[in-house]
C-alpha cells in the first residue's frame, strides 16, 4: 500500500512540476513539508535536473562531497563551509537524470570568485560517482569544456555506468576529443542529439553520430557563416529519424536540404532560417513524400511559394501542426493568399495552425476554418498589415467550432487602432451562445505594442467578467 500510495503522489507532482513556468517549484517545495513520504517523492523531482537548481542546491551538494574532494579542496586551499554542519538527509546527486555542466558552472561563478574549476570537477566526480543513470547531458560553451579534457574526468571509473543509458546529449562541434571519442565508446542509445556547430564537425563526432542505431531526433544549430558540415551529411543517418531541426542565424550560410529526402519517415520537421535563399535545392525537397509528416515548422523565412504549395500538395494530408513565419514577407508585404489556399486544399487534418492573414484575406481564412473542421488552436497576427482583429475573431467564432485556443500575436507590427471593448463583448456573447463550444484558451503575445487588446482597461474588464462566467477557462498575456 505505501508504494502504490507513492506511485500516486509521484503521478500528481509530475503534474506540477509540468504545469508550472519559469521552473516555479513553490508548490513542489511545499509538498516536502507535508511528511516524510511526501518529502520523499517531491524532492526526487525538485532535484533531477540541474537547470532548475538554485545556488543553494549548489551549496548543498558540496556539503555533500566525500572526504577525498574535501581534502583536494583544502590542499588547494579551497575553503567552502557547507550551509550546515548536519549531514545531507538525502543522496540529493543521485536523483540527477539531467545534467547540464553549463548551469553548474555558471551557479558557481555566482557562488564563488575564483577556483571554480576545481570546485566543479569535484562536483561532477560527485554526480558521475552517485547517478545511477544518466538521461540527459548538456555541455555546450566552451569555458566548460576544460573540465573535459581534464584526465581526471574523463577516466574516472564510474562514468561509463553513469553514461552507458544516455538517451540525450546536447553538445557542440568543438567539444573535447578525448572526451567525444569516450562518448563513442559508451553510449549507443542516444535517440535525441543537440549540435551546436561553431566551425567542423570533427571525425569523432561523426563516429559518436554513426554509432548511435536509433536516433529519431537531431537538432542542428549553426553558429557561424561558413560551417564544415561535409562530414555530418556524409553520415548514413538511421531511418529511425522521426524528427529533424535545423537552424541557423547567418546571413551567408546555405546548405543543401537533399540530406532531408532520406528520411521519409519524418513525423517532425522544423527549418529555422533567416532569409528564403537559404532553402537550397527545395525544389527538389517539395517533391518527396513525407507520409507519417505531422509537424512542419518554418520559424522566420519559407521557400518559395509555388515550391511550398507543392510540398503541402504532396505530404500535407496528415498534417496536424502548420507554424509559417514570414521575415521578408515582413518588409515587402508579399500576399500569402494562395498558399492559405492550399492549406485549406491540403491540410484537412490541421489540429493547430500559425500562418499570415493579411489585409483583404478574408475569403482565404474563412476556407481555412471551413476545410479544417479539426483545426483546435489559431495563431492570429495582429497589426495594421494584417486581417484585422475584429474580423478574424467574428470569422473563428462563426466558421470554426472546434478552435478553443487562440493566440493573438502583437510581436509583428505596429497597431494605430485596436480592438473596441464593444467589439471584444460581442465576440465573447457568440462564443458563449454555442452550447457544444469548449471554454476558451485565450493568450497574448505582445512587446511595447500601444493598442494591443491587453493595454486597454475596458477590454480587460470584459475579460475577468468572461472569466468568471466560465466562457474563458485559460487566460495569459506574454511579453
Amino acid at each position: 500500500m505505501p508504494q502504490l500510495v507513492a506511485d500516486c503522489l509521484n503521478e500528481i507532482f509530475e503534474y506540477l512540476d509540468d504545469d508550472y513556468d519559469d521552473y516555479d517549484n513553490f508548490t513542489l517545495h511545499s509538498c516536502m513539508l507535508v511528511n516524510r513520504l511526501w518529502c520523499e517523492v517531491s524532492v526526487r523531482i525538485l532535484w533531477r535536473d540541474t537547470s532548475n537548481y538554485s545556488t543553494s542546491n549548489i551549496k548543498t551538494l558540496i556539503g555533500c562531497l566525500p572526504n577525498e574532494s574535501r581534502d583536494i579542496l583544502q590542499n588547494n586551499e579551497i575553503n567552502i563551509s557547507p550551509s550546515t554542519s548536519k549531514l545531507p538527509i538525502f543522496n540529493y546527486a543521485s536523483f540527477c537524470e539531467v545534467l547540464s555542466v553549463n548551469e553548474i558552472h555558471d551557479k558557481l561563478e555566482k557562488l564563488l570568485e575564483q577556483s571554480i574549476t576545481i570546485v566543479e570537477q569535484e562536483i561532477l566526480k560527485l554526480f558521475m560517482n552517485q547517478i545511477p543513470s544518466l538521461k540527459r547531458l548538456e555541455i555546450i560553451e566552451f569555458d566548460t569544456l576544460e573540465l573535459w579534457k581534464n584526465t581526471s574526468i574523463i577516466s574516472y571509473p564510474e562514468i561509463k555506468d553513469c553514461l552507458k543509458n544516455l538517451t540525450e546529449l546536447c553538445c557542440n562541434s568543438d567539444n573535447s576529443s578525448e572526451f567525444i571519442c569516450q562518448l563513442s565508446n559508451v553510449c549507443h542509445s542516444i535517440l535525441h542529439l543537440e549540435l551546436i556547430v561553431y566551425s567542423y564537425i570533427s571525425d569523432e563526432l561523426a563516429n559518436l553520430i554513426s554509432a548511435q542505431k536509433s536516433l529519431e531526433y537531431i537538432d542542428i544549430r549553426i553558429e557561424v557563416d561558413y560551417p564544415d558540415l561535409s562530414n555530418l551529411l556524409s553520415i548514413e543517418l538511421p531511418n529511425t529519424l522521426t524528427k529533424l531541426t535545423l537552424y541557423e542565424e547567418t546571413r551567408i550560410f546555405e546548405i543543401s536540404l537533399l540530406f532531408i529526402t532520406k528520411f521519409i519517415n519524418l513525423k517532425e520537421l522544423e527549418i529555422s532560417f533567416r532569409y528564403s535563399k537559404s532553402f537550397k535545392d527545395f525544389e527538389i525537397l517539395q517533391h518527396t513524400y513525407f507520409p507519417q509528416l505531422q509537424i512542419l515548422e518554418l520559424e522566420h523565412a519559407i521557400p518559395k511559394l509555388k515550391l511550398l504549395i507543392k510540398f503541402l500538395e504532396i505530404s500535407g494530408k496528415n498534417l496536424k501542426k502548420i507554424y509559417l513565419g514570414e521575415y521578408e514577407g515582413y518588409y515587402n508585404n508579399t500576399s500569402n493568399n494562395s498558399l492559405n489556399l492550399a492549406i485549406a486544399e491540403f491540410c484537412p487534418n490541421l489540429r493547430k495552425l500559425s500562418t499570415v492573414i493579411r489585409k483583404k484575406e478574408l475569403k482565404s481564412f474563412k476556407k481555412i476554418l471551413d476545410n479544417c473542421q479539426h483545426l483546435e488552436s489559431i495563431t492570429i497576427r495582429c497589426g495594421d498589415s494584417y486581417l484585422n482583429e475584429k474580423e478574424s475573431l467574428e470569422a473563428v467564432v462563426k466558421y470554426s467550432k472546434s478552435i478553443h485556443k487562440i493566440e493573438l500575436n502583437y510581436h509583428y507590427d505596429d497597431i494605430k487602432l485596436g480592438i473596441l471593448p464593444e467589439e471584444l463583448e460581442s465576440f465573447f456573447v457568440s462564443w458563449s451562445n454555442c452550447i457544444s463550444r469548449k471554454s476558451l484558451s485565450l493568450k497574448i503575445i505582445t512587446s511595447d505594442v500601444v493598442n494591443s487588446l491587453d493595454a486597454n482597461e475596458d477590454n480587460m474588464k470584459i475579460i475577468d467578467k468572461y472569466i468568471k462566467l466560465g466562457v474563458i477557462k485559460k487566460f495569459k498575456v506574454i511579453i
